[in-house]
């Protein structure tokens, strides 16, 4: 009989504060506590470390048709080599526009990278997390 593969990244209660005062560069420390302050507001949801390495906000449950299922947080952030990573885990019906205006940016499947804070427009990245939230709500209720 064979078991679903268990997800990796899961919700804990690491520290969020010591995660981020851990980050060695001082520009990206600051830039990643705009970042979770930002969300935050906009989720109204208490950060909280999923894995070691991810800022994640609220959760939803998820069902593939694969039988796969798990939790996942809403959105979140991540400060990794060379970039930081904005969790967008479903796109929001302006996300392609809001894109263009962002300013210096990579888009993966669910997931912004920018440099630094300084690089993109924080009113654009705000809609752009706040429309994301609002598309895993209505998927996911």
């Amino acid at each position: 009989r064979s078991r679903m593969a268990e997800n990796k990244t899961k919700g804990s209660n690491a520290s969020v504060a010591a995660y981020l005062c851990a980050i060695e560069d001082a520009q990206r420390r600051t830039d990643c506590k705009a970042i979770n302050a930002l969300i935050s507001r906009v989720t109204n949801a208490p950060p909280r470390m999923w894995g070691s390495s991810i800022v994640g906000f609220d959760s939803f449950h998820y069902k593939y048709a694969s039988g796969r299922e798990g939790d996942a947080c809403v959105t979140g952030f991540s400060s990794r080599n060379g970039n930081i990573r904005v969790y967008l885990t479903a796109s929001g019906p302006d996300q392609e526009y809001l894109l263009t205006t962002l300013g210096r940016h990579k888009m993966g499947k669910g997931c912004l990278y920018i440099r630094k804070l300084a690089d993109v427009d924080t009113g654009v990245l705000e809609r752009l997390i706040v429309e994301s939230v609002a598309e895993v709500k209505r998927l996911y209720g």
